[in-house]
């Protein structure tokens, strides 16, 4: 029969095997922490990767139109004139006789501000049209509503080999406001709409 002096007699085996066990059960954890670690860090490294090679901003069709609206809204008329068909420009000649910058500021209330400088608009999202493209972009404006997200479509088209140019445009509204989904403002019914 076991006496109480046989327990403390092995007692130090106990803990040794004790200290055993937790000490390979830490070094363990610290291996699984760092494996963890390690695949967090490469898959974010991955997904920055392919998000820089896929943006679809560096595509000249919506390059087109985000350069264009980040031109006008800061008053740059002479590169936004550039950036529109002929059939725009006309447009814009008869229509606008403080430039391309001037129409496009009266479709945005003055408690909005500025469009902000260096990178405003930015792309949202396209539908493919026949050999054109109907794109959304997302600008910031200074203040209020316009700080929020103004949505903002413009339609691009190739005129002449890699000459992308824009062709209509519309919207200036909130993203809140329910015309200003891509579907919305490609219609013939959005605010702002110019399509000559």
């Amino acid at each position: 029969m076991l006496k109480r002096a046989d327990f403390v007699a092995h007692k130090p085996y106990n803990e040794r095997h004790v200290e055993r066990k937790v000490s390979v059960y830490l070094s363990m954890n610290k291996k699984v922490v760092i494996l963890v670690s390690g695949l967090v860090i490469v898959t974010i490294g991955l997904l920055v990767f392919l998000t820089t090679i896929l943006v679809p901003q560096s595509e000249p069709y919506y390059n087109v139109a985000i350069r264009f609206v980040n031109a006008a809204g800061t008053f740059d008329e002479e590169a936004a004139y550039r950036l529109l068909s002929p059939d725009l420009q006309a447009y814009v000649d008869e229509n606008c006789p403080d430039g391309v910058s001037a129409c496009l500021a009266e479709y945005t209330p003055d408690e909005w501000g500025q469009l902000i400088r260096d990178g405003g608009a930015v792309y949202r999202r396209s539908k493919k049209d026949g050999e054109a493209y109907d794109i959304q972009l997302v600008a910031t404006y200074q203040y209020d509503k316009g700080f929020a997200g103004v949505c903002i479509y413009n339609r691009t088209e190739e005129i002449a080999p890699d000459d992308w140019r824009v062709t209509a445009w519309a919207g200036f509204v909130p993203c809140d406001d329910p015309i200003a989904s891509i579907d919305g403002l490609r219609s013939a019914e959005a605010p702002n709409r110019v399509a000559p």
